[in-house]
Formats: structure tokens, C-alpha cells, sequence
């Protein structure tokens, strides 16, 4: 079953194709068919991650995956929540600037700012949050919706160099790292998106029918 992920993200297609291995799907990105990202005007996860899906089945005719997540911390009232990936506010590309150049830099001026946000505050609790949704078609009236949370805290200061985002800042006390410190065993064993593929295979089986 051809599924087409929402995302133009090449670390996503690559992290939510090793979660849903062995399973008889083949996860294509949208960019490989020259579909654009949608705006995502919406408050909260679920209805983002629903909108890109329904987008992408409608421009392709087909099945379609959405992820939408981010990081939300109690303490700054959930933010930076649905606008996670653009908190520092979206930077334009330089000349000739590869999209995962770009990228690096957003992560940059968002956790930069998410520190900033943070400083002096004793309470830093968080989690990665990841909305799941699958619809067979743009009208489908049963998407599959799986959610998964992986708490944490905010560091002080970035450790790794591994992951993308948030990850340095994330740690993970009961694996003593930061996200950004963890291999991707680890990560793929213990993450948001992985608890959120793991309910969704589960969905894809026993209402979808597919194998694996």
C-alpha cells in the first residue's frame, strides 16, 4: 500500500520509515511528487496534522500520513507548542541555502530563545508530543488518530549533537541524556513518534487490514 507522508522534513520520512518497517506500506514523501507543505493555521495538533493529511491525499489521490508535533512546556503555558518549529519566528533562506541549512539555523534561533524564555524559571518540566493521522482518501471520515508523549526536562545549556529541534535542550532523566545524546536505537525505542507509531500500527492492522 502506497501511504504518502505530509511532510517535506527528510529526517521524519527517514525516522517514520524505520518505525513502520516490516509493515506491507511504502511511505513516499510528498516533496518527491512536488507537493508543497500547506499552511497550518490551526491551534492544536491534531487539527494540523488532519489538514496536512487530507492535503496531501486530495493532491495525490491517494492514502496519507501526517505527522504534526513539537514540544510543549507547562511552565511558558504549553508553548512553544503547534508553532514549534517556527518559535524564533520563520528565518528566510539565504542565497543558495540548502532547505536542511535552513533548518539548522531555525533550530538554532528557537532554542536560543526557548533558553531565553526559561531563564530563571526552577520549573522546566516538558514533553515531545506527536499527532499520528492517516486517511485513506481526502474525505475520509474515519482517520486514524494516534498520539504519543514523551516526557522531559529543559536543560540549561544544549547537550548533543545528534537529532534535530529540540533535542539537545530535551533531557530524558530516566535515560540520564538529552535526546541529542541518544543513538537512534534508543530514540526509535523510547521517543513521541515512536510511542504514536507503535498505536498506529496497531490502527493500520486492525481497521486498515495492512500486513506487518
Amino acid at each position: 500500500m502506497r501511504l504518502v507522508l505530509a511532510s517535506n522534513n527528510a529526517k521524519k520520512l527517514a525516522e517514520l520509515r524505520g518505525l513502520l518497517a516490516g509493515m506491507a506500506l511504502h511511505l513516499v514523501a510528498q516533496a518527491d511528487l512536488g507537493i508543497a507543505e500547506p499552511d497550518e493555521p490551526h491551534a492544536s495538533f491534531v487539527e494540523n496534522a488532519l489538514l496536512k493529511a487530507r492535503a496531501a491525499a486530495r493532491a495525490t489521490g491517494t492514502a496519507a500520513l501526517a505527522d504534526d508535533s513539537g514540544l510543549c512546556v507547562p511552565a511558558l503555558g504549553g508553548a512553544p507548542g503547534v508553532i514549534s518549529a517556527h518559535f524564533a519566528g520563520a528565518l528566510a533562506a539565504l542565497d543558495g541555502e540548502p532547505r536542511e541549512a535552513l533548518r539548522s539555523r531555525q533550530d538554532q534561533a528557537n532554542n536560543t530563545l526557548l533558553l531565553a524564555r526559561l531563564q530563571g524559571q526552577t520549573e522546566r518540566s516538558a514533553h515531545f508530543i506527536s499527532m499520528l493521522v492517516a486517511v485513506r482518501h481526502a474525505d475520509d471520515p474515519e482517520p486514524l488518530i494516534a498520539v504519543g508523549r514523551w516526557p522531559g526536562q529543559i536543560l540549561v545549556s544544549p547537550r548533543g549533537s545528534g537529532g534535530f529541534g529540540y533535542d539537545p535542550l530535551m533531557f530524558i532523566p530516566g535515560l540520564n541524556a538529552s535526546v541529542a545524546e541518544l543513538d537512534a536505537e534508543a530514540k526509535s525505542a523510547h521517543s513521541h513518534r515512536a510511542l504514536a507509531a507503535q498505536a498506529l500500527r496497531q490502527q493500520l492492522q486492525q481497521v486498515w487490514g495492512v500486513g506487518g
